[in-house]
C-alpha cells in the first residue's frame, strides 16, 4: 500500500474519498459527514473563493475538507483537478459523484442546448470523475463509486424535461457501469433522492414559457417542490446514506432516501402507463391533487390562501 498520504497537516486518513461540486447541498453535507468520520475528504468546486460558507461548516464540525478547483463539464479541468488529488494520495477509495444543475424546462421551450449542457454536467461529469479513478481502482481491486442521482430518474417530474433527461440517462449508465466494474471487486452504488432543503431549483429561476401554455405545468411542479421543502429532509439525511452505501457490508445498487422519493417510485411502478397519462391530462387543479395523492401517496396541494 505504501506509505500514508500526506496533507497540509501531516498524514492523512488512509481512505480518501472525493466528492464532487460541495459549494452547497447534497455534496457539502456528505463533504462534511464523509470527513467526521474520519476520512480524507476532497471536495471539488468550479470556484474556491466561493468556498467560504463550507469552510465555515467544517469548521464548526471540527473536520477539514480539501478544496480543489475543478469544473466536471470540463475534460482538462477534471484531468488536471484528479491529477493534483492523486499527486497527493495513493488512491481514491471513493467518489461520490455529486455536482449537477436542475434546470426547469418543459420540452417544447428547452432548446436543445440547455439538454446539452444538463447531460454534460449530470451524466458526462459524473463520467469524467470515474474515468479518472478507475485506473486505480482497477490495479487495487477495490473502491467505490456513489452517484447522486434523483427519484427524476424513475419517475418524470413536471416541467424539467432536460433534469429528467439527464437523471434518466444516468440510471442507465449506472446500472450497466456496476455490472462492468463488478468483476475488479469495485462497488457501484446509485442514490435516488427526493426533495431535500438545497439550493438546486432555487438556482433556476429562468422558466420557459414562450407560448403560456404551460402555466398549468410550472405551477404543480412549484407545488410538489413547496410540499416537500415544507417537511424539510436535511441533506445530511442524504450523506449518511453515502457513507452506509460506502461501508455497508451488504451492499444494495440503489437507495432511495429524502421527502418524496419512495412514495413517488413506488407509485409510478404500480401505476400503468395509462393512468400516468391521465394524470397529466387533469385539467382542474384540485382534482389533480386528489388524484396524485390516490395513485402516489402524495399530498402536494397548497394550502388554502389565508
Amino acid at each position: 500500500m505504501g506509505p500514508p498520504p500526506v496533507g497540509q497537516d501531516g498524514p492523512m486518513s488512509s481512505e480518501v474519498a472525493v466528492v464532487t461540486g460541495v459549494n452547497s447541498g447534497i455534496g457539502r453535507a456528505t463533504a462534511i459527514h464523509l470527513a467526521s468520520q474520519r476520512m480524507t475528504v476532497f471536495g471539488t468546486v468550479r470556484s474556491v473563493d466561493k468556498a467560504a460558507k463550507l469552510r465555515t461548516m467544517a469548521a464548526d464540525a471540527g473536520v477539514t475538507v480539501e478544496l480543489v478547483e475543478l469544473d466536471v463539464a470540463d475534460d482538462e479541468s477534471v484531468a488536471r483537478g484528479f491529477a493534483q488529488i492523486l499527486e497527493r494520495v495513493e488512491a481514491v477509495d471513493l467518489l461520490v459523484n455529486n455536482a449537477g444543475v436542475g434546470p426547469i424546462a418543459v420540452a417544447e421551450h428547452c432548446p436543445t442546448s440547455l439538454y446539452l449542457d444538463t447531460i454534460n454536467v449530470n451524466l458526462c461529469g459524473a463520467v469524467r470523475g470515474t474515468q479518472a479513478v478507475l485506473p486505480t481502482m482497477r490495479a487495487r481491486r477495490r473502491g467505490c463509486i456513489v452517484n447522486i442521482g434523483s427519484f427524476t430518474g424513475k419517475v418524470p417530474a413536471a416541467a424539467q424535461s432536460p433534469y429528467v433527461a439527464s437523471k434518466y440517462a444516468l440510471e442507465g449508465w449506472t446500472e450497466g457501469l456496476a455490472q462492468e466494474l463488478a468483476p475488479f471487486g469495485i462497488r457501484v452504488a446509485l442514490l435516488e433522492p427526493g426533495v431535500t432543503r438545497t439550493a438546486i431549483q432555487a438556482k433556476n429561476s429562468e422558466i420557459r414559457n414562450d407560448s403560456g401554455a404551460y402555466d398549468t405545468h410550472y405551477r404543480r411542479m412549484f407545488a410538489f417542490y413547496l410540499a416537500g421543502l415544507a417537511h424539510g429532509t436535511d441533506p445530511f439525511e442524504v450523506a449518511a446514506v453515502v457513507h452506509e452505501a460506502y461501508t455497508t457490508p451488504n451492499p444494495t445498487l440503489r437507495y432511495v432516501c429524502s421527502w418524496g422519493a419512495a412514495e413517488s417510485i413506488q407509485g409510478r411502478a404500480r401505476m400503468s402507463d395509462a393512468d400516468w397519462v391521465a394524470l397529466g391530462a387533469i385539467d382542474d387543479d384540485a382534482e389533480y391533487y386528489a388524484r396524485f395523492e390516490e395513485l402516489l401517496g402524495l399530498d402536494i396541494a397548497p394550502p388554502p390562501p389565508t
